[in-house]
């Protein structure tokens, strides 16, 4: 006669990821154009334009938080009605890999919304190349041109060891005015990263070929032309809107298991 397996358990009567009955676990990504949330159970990710109520003004700008207590409201609306379980989440967020302390602190505060048992932040771009299961043991560029900021992030080892953002995104691009060439601006940055790298790095990730993401990369004459202005191949990742939050959800089954679980807010390493 067979048994039933029990679940796993840890030393502190968790449960194995994802089934554990006392985890609750959200990823986010606060873009400036949409939020988007993946919650463990849902089977999906949760999305909402990065708007407090019709006609306010954007909480989110230019890879800042702009209004705490409205990205917090954004935050309520979209998930508010979803975490109404006992258990506290465990929450991993995507950042700007050069939002810098205030950034992680204003996220923090607007995360309160939703009681988090703990907030952990890592490096979008980092987030971004779990979701297109890239080998982060060699040195891998990712571009991202979101609606208002473009990063340019140079990863070793998993961690952020340059990085290059500018305030320009998809969303200039429909502006009457000229504004610069987002593949211009992503080459110039790179070819800045080469000039100013002592180690091989820069080079050895431009050989393997950059990861293009967010709304950039759904315009093909976008990795094409990057391909050509930097003799190398660029590939945009699947679903290039939602991979931040993709992969931020991939980190959070890691982080199930991290100390910073128990309460302590963490973030992960930034450029040097």
């Amino acid at each position: 006669m067979s048994t039933a397996r029990r679940p796993r358990t840890t030393a502190d009567g968790h449960g194995s990821w994802p089934r554990c009955r006392r985890c609750s676990g959200v990823a986010l990504d606060l873009g400036s154009a949409r939020t988007r949330a993946w919650i463990c159970g849902a089977g999906a990710v949760l999305e909402r334009p990065t708007i407090a109520f019709p006609g306010a003004v954007r909480p989110v700008r230019r890879g800042a938080i702009v209004d705490t207590p409205g990205t917090a409201r954004v935050l309520e609306h979209l998930l508010g009605d979803r975490l109404s379980g006992p258990h506290c989440p465990l929450v991993v967020v995507a950042v700007p890999a050069l939002g810098g302390v205030a950034f992680r602190t204003d996220v923090r505060a607007a995360v309160e919304v939703l009681r988090p048992r703990s907030v952990l932040t890592v490096p979008a771009a980092r987030a971004v190349a779990c979701a297109a299961r890239a080998d982060l043991s060699r040195p891998l560029l990712v571009a991202d041109i979101g609606a208002q900021l473009t990063e340019v992030v140079l990863l070793a080892d998993g961690a952020v060891v340059d990085a290059r953002s500018t305030f320009l995104g998809t969303d200039d691009l429909d502006d009457a005015t000229a504004v610069p060439d987002p593949v211009d601006t992503v080459a110039g940055m790179v070819t800045a990263m080469l000039g100013q790298d002592r180690t091989s790095q820069t080079a050895d990730a431009l050989r393997r070929g950059p990861l293009l993401a967010g709304g950039g990369a759904l315009r093909p004459e976008f990795a094409d032309r990057l391909a050509d202005r930097l003799h190398a191949p660029v590939r945009a990742v699947p679903a290039p809107l939602t991979a931040a939050v993709r992969g931020a959800a991939t980190l959070l089954a890691a982080a199930h298991a991290h100390p910073s679980s128990t309460g302590e807010v963490r973030t992960t390493a930034g450029p040097h």
